[in-house]
């Protein structure tokens, strides 16, 4: 049964993802290949518990990785990370940014998945378009940044960090109740 919940668990966090994917694709081949994917995933969630243990979740979380970075990389592409050269160069994927200033940059576009954001102060950042799947955002100041139209973003992620009601989330989502704002 653990088993279970752990495939299903990954299969939905698939699903939130590829969501977003296919709302904010241009590409209409990217659209129909995050669609795909739901469609393939939702039927498994819907199968027995064995059909589901069955399934070769390497391969699909493959599959759904490519498509998200593809999305990832039109989106972006439509921003530009402004500022210094040296810094530019330390927002990449899995950038160690743990404590680091940014206060008031404008990140937009900036390839941050996976990225180690502990206690970085971003507070008043523009975050308009980038990718932020897998971002450790734990303690990372967030007080009137934007990350309305940043990609990936999760509510655990909101929650593990702080912020405040000048903070702006995508819609889908909600300012943490701790941000003092409930």
């Amino acid at each position: 049964m653990f088993s279970t919940f752990a495939a299903v668990r990954q299969l939905h966090e698939m699903l939130w993802y590829l969501a977003e994917a296919q709302v904010r694709t241009f590409d209409p081949d990217n659209s129909n290949r995050a669609r795909q994917l739901r469609l393939a995933i939702e039927r498994a969630i819907g199968d027995t518990a064995a059909q589901v243990l069955a399934l070769d979740l390497q391969h699909l979380h493959a599959r759904v990785r490519e498509t998200l970075i593809d999305v990832s990389d039109e989106v972006r592409a439509g921003y530009r990370a402004l500022g210094d050269d040296q810094l530019d160069a330390e927002l990449c994927p899995g950038a160690d940014l743990m404590g680091k200033t940014l206060r008031g940059r404008r990140l937009c576009g900036a390839d941050l998945r996976g990225a180690y954001l502990i206690t970085a102060d971003l507070r008043g950042s523009d975050l308009s378009g980038a990718d932020l799947l897998g971002a450790d955002l734990r303690d990372a100041r967030l007080d009137g940044a934007d990350l309305s139209r940043a990609l990936y973003v999760t509510q655990p992620q909101l929650n593990a960090a702080t912020g405040d009601i000048d903070t702006t989330v995508p819609a889908d989502l909600e300012l943490p109740a701790h941000w003092g704002n409930a």
